[in-house]
């Protein structure tokens, strides 16, 4: 019984480390695509005309 607890544990903690580091690599990606997009509407508001 212990070692089926023990594969359980092996494989959720895994499991958590891949999707920890994916949230991390998408969490980046949109902040640094944000701050891109940010930038180029403040570099573009001076072409705006009302």
């Amino acid at each position: 019984m212990e070692e089926k607890v023990y594969k359980i544990m092996k494989g959720v903690g895994g499991a958590n480390i891949v999707i920890g580091i994916i949230a991390l690599v998408v969490g980046v990606s949109t902040g640094v695509l944000l701050i891109v997009n940010g930038a180029r509407l403040l570099a573009g508001k001076a072409k705006i005309l009302f």
